[in-house]
């Protein structure tokens, strides 16, 4: 990988899900549940800065299973934050 160039966190933690599955002996069906997103949601809010610039945020949510009932779901605040990090 290039020094440049951003890990893809969501990538990772399939790999990780495809190597505790073999310990588990879990049924492909389970594996693609577990690798995927239930729900993505990507908002874009404006801002007015102090010095009165606007400026667009982008945010993320990403829930993997409601079945227990309303999940709060993955968030992560940070400029750097991409949606990759908030799936994984």
């Amino acid at each position: 990988m290039a020094k440049n160039e951003k890990m893809n966190s969501f990538e990772m933690a399939k790999k990780q899900v495809d190597i505790a599955a073999k310990y588990l002996n879990l049924d492909s069906g389970s594996v693609d549940k577990l690798k995927n997103t239930k729900r993505e949601l990507i908002v874009h809010f404006p801002i007015q800065m102090d010095d009165g610039s606007v400026k667009i945020f982008t945010g993320y949510r990403v829930q993997h299973n409601v079945a227990r009932g309303p999940a709060k779901g993955g968030i992560r605040y940070h400029p750097d934050v991409d949606l990759n990090e908030v799936r994984a």
